[in-house]
């Protein structure tokens, strides 16, 4: 048998069946070839750009260097001077916590308190639509004018060190972070605010990051491009790519203590606002056909739990510690959202202690925005 398909194959011109078959499928050389292509040593990426062919973290560094060329940071607040604002930022939440302010001033989530002074805008789930570019300013007069000590002790001094010209200002929120709290990756509206952004740190130290990505069911935040610390008195201001081309954002982990932020702009004259006055079934009238849609803003009077403010966030890292230790049956419930902190000891019987029963777990719900 052997000595027949020799002979076929003699009259057929090949030595044997693997050069027959290389004849037949002289495809495959070529997808080899194609496939097996190396530039600098390292193999060929699905695209021919010349920055697919550099190296990821190179990538970074790049980035980082362009994030920090819109970066500008300056001490200008002496400790006595954040003691002094600090005090006025407490009269602020205690003027919140007892109905002093208009509707639309105070925004409450637990772990974190905004308050609008001079302008007030819809942001994240506010909004029927969301998304960059959906945000609106409120109507003329829907939120607090800016209080005059923010005019005596923060902007005045900015204008006399050149951080910002006189008059730039017409919008000034205060951040009141609880240890834990965060505010997920964003763009300040660019519809919305002139640049620079500047803000003005008190209380403690934290941090700010850019270009992380969030993730949820539990919360955990991506390593960033950009970490960039932020000392108590410190002020920082954004322009340009840190602005404008990547999002930078505040993680958990980095408000280990409570912190405030006072957040100084300018809106645009041409910025977009919402009209408070519209019947719930109307539509914006400057809104392009493919986007008219209704607009209205949503409210949340929700408070903080009371303990939230002594108690960080549980993370990723705490959540797998504890999914060790807890049996299979009660995994489901225990991390079904990361939107809830639970305290529960009736996974373990290690415990006696008759407050720690399922009837008394606390939890606190978290805004992602």
């Amino acid at each position: 048998m052997s000595s027949l398909f020799n002979i076929k194959m003699a009259a057929s011109g090949y030595k044997d069946l693997r050069e027959k078959l290389k004849s037949m499928t002289p495809h495959r050389d070529n997808y080899k070839n194609k496939n097996s292509d190396r530039s600098n040593g390292r193999k060929r990426k699905y695209h021919d750009s010349e920055e697919d062919f550099s190296d990821p973290e190179e990538q970074r560094e790049v980035e980082a260097r362009k994030v920090k060329s819109g970066i500008t940071q300056v001490s200008i607040f002496s400790p006595e001077e954040c003691s002094v604002i600090e005090s006025k930022i407490d009269e602020v939440v205690s003027n919140g916590e007892n109905g002093l302010y208009r509707e639309h001033t105070v925004d409450r989530a637990p772990l974190r308190n905004k308050y609008f002074f001079g302008e007030g805008y819809t942001y994240g789930s506010q909004l029927e639509k969301r998304g960059p570019g959906q945000e609106r300013l409120y109507s003329k007069g829907e939120v607090d004018e800016i209080p005059n000590w923010v005019h005596e002790l923060v902007i005045k001094k900015l204008v006399a060190s050149g951080v910002v010209p006189e008059d730039f200002v017409n919008s000034a929120v205060i951040n009141d972070y609880q240890p834990g709290g965060c505010i997920v990756s964003h763009v300040d509206p660019i519809h919305i605010f002139e640049r620079p952004i500047v803000s003005v740190s008190f209380f403690s130290d934290s941090a700010l990051c850019f270009g992380c990505k969030f993730q949820f069911k539990p919360i955990r935040v991506s390593e960033p491009v950009l970490f960039l610390p932020v000392r108590r008195g410190s002020v920082t201001v954004l322009k340009g790519y840190a602005a404008d081309e990547i999002t930078h954002c505040i993680r958990p982990q980095d408000i280990k203590q409570r912190r405030a932020v006072i957040i100084l702009r300018k809106t645009r004259p041409d910025a977009p606002r919402l009209d408070m006055n519209l019947p719930s079934n109307a539509i914006l009238p400057d809104s392009p056909p493919e986007r008219q849609q209704i607009l209205k803003a949503k409210r949340s009077h929700r408070k903080a739990d009371p303990d939230a403010a002594h108690r960080p966030r549980i993370l990723e890292m705490d959540k797998e510690e504890n999914r060790r230790s807890v049996p299979r049956y009660r995994r489901r419930s225990d991390s079904s959202s990361e939107n809830f902190w639970r305290r529960s000891h009736e996974a373990t019987r290690s415990y006696n202690d008759p407050d720690d029963s399922p009837n008394s777990a606390r939890k606190v719900k978290m805004r992602r925005h």
